[in-house]
C-alpha cells in the first residue's frame, strides 16, 4: 500500500512539472505570436489617397465632398472653384495629403502666411493659374476642408481681377426698375437693363444698403480682403440678392 501511495503521489508531480512546463511553452508561444503579429502591415490603411475624379485634389475617403464654381456668361471656364469636404482622419494626415498632392502639381505654398495648430489649418499658394488657399479644422472626430483655386487669366478677360492690394466690388441690376447701391460714403444709382460697374475697395468691413421703389431697403456687411472680389445684384423681381465672391 505504501508503494501504492508512492506511485499516485508520483505522477501527481510529474503532472504540476508537466502544466508548469505547458504554462510556460503557452506563455513563450503567446510571445513569439505577439512579437509575430506586431510586425504585419494593419489590416486598413489609415494614409489618405487621390480620388483621380476629384476637379480638386481630395481623398477618396470622405463623408461629404461637393464642388462650387462661379462662371462668368460667355466663359467656359470658372473664376473660381471651391471643395468643401469632411474626411474621417486627423488634421495632420490630411495636412500631410494636401501638401504632397499639390506640391505634385505645382502649387507653391506661401510658407510666411501658413497658420497651423492642432485644431486649425489655413494655407496659402501659388498655383498654376492663379491664387489658392486651403483651411483646414478639426471637429467632431474629422476633418473640414475648405480648398479655393482663382483663375487670374478668366478674371482679367471678365474685368474683375482687382488691383494688387484691393478688393473689387461689382454691382449688377437685373430687375425692371432703378436701383440703388449705397458703400463706403458712395451712392451708385443703376437704371435698369444697364451693364454692371465695378469699384475698388480697401480690404476692410463695409456696411451697405440696396433699395429699388417700392421696396424695403436692404442693408447688410460685407468683409472684402485684398485680392477678392465680391458681386452684389438686384434680381428681375426687385428683390436684393445675397452677396457673392465671383473671385
Amino acid at each position: 500500500m505504501a508503494t501504492v501511495g508512492r506511485g499516485a503521489q508520483a505522477p501527481a508531480r510529474w503532472q504540476l512539472i508537466a502544466c508548469g512546463l505547458a504554462l510556460l511553452a503557452s506563455c513563450l508561444l503567446a510571445a513569439s505570436a505577439g512579437a509575430f503579429v506586431s510586425t504585419l502591415p494593419p489590416l486598413f490603411s489609415a494614409a489618405l489617397t487621390l480620388d483621380p475624379a476629384a476637379k480638386l485634389p481630395a481623398p477618396t475617403r470622405y463623408l461629404y465632398r461637393a464642388i462650387h464654381t462661379t462662371v462668368m456668361p460667355g466663359v467656359e471656364a470658372p473664376l473660381r472653384t471651391r471643395l468643401e469636404a469632411r474626411v474621417p482622419a486627423a488634421l495632420g494626415d490630411v495636412l500631410a495629403f494636401y501638401r504632397t498632392e499639390l506640391r505634385k502639381l505645382g502649387w507653391q505654398e506661401q510658407q510666411d502666411d501658413a497658420v497651423v495648430s492642432a485644431d486649425h489649418a489655413r494655407l496659402a499658394f501659388v498655383s498654376p493659374i492663379g491664387p489658392a488657399a486651403l483651411e483646414l479644422d478639426r471637429k467632431d472626430g474629422s476633418t473640414s476642408v475648405h480648398l479655393v483655386q482663382k483663375n487670374s487669366a478668366v478674371a482679367a478677360r471678365a474685368n474683375v481681377l482687382p488691383e494688387p492690394g484691393q478688393a473689387k466690388l461689382v454691382f449688377s441690376n437685373i430687375g425692371d426698375n432703378e436701383a440703388v447701391l449705397a458703400i463706403n460714403e458712395r451712392t451708385i444709382p443703376r437704371p435698369a437693363g444697364a451693364n454692371a460697374v465695378a469699384l475698388d475697395l480697401v480690404p476692410g468691413k463695409y456696411a451697405y444698403g440696396l433699395s429699388v421703389p417700392g421696396r424695403q431697403a436692404t442693408t447688410n456687411m460685407l468683409t472684402v480682403a485684398a485680392g477678392d472680389t465680391w458681386e452684389l445684384t438686384v434680381g428681375r423681381d426687385g428683390e436684393a440678392w445675397p452677396p457673392l465672391q465671383l473671385y
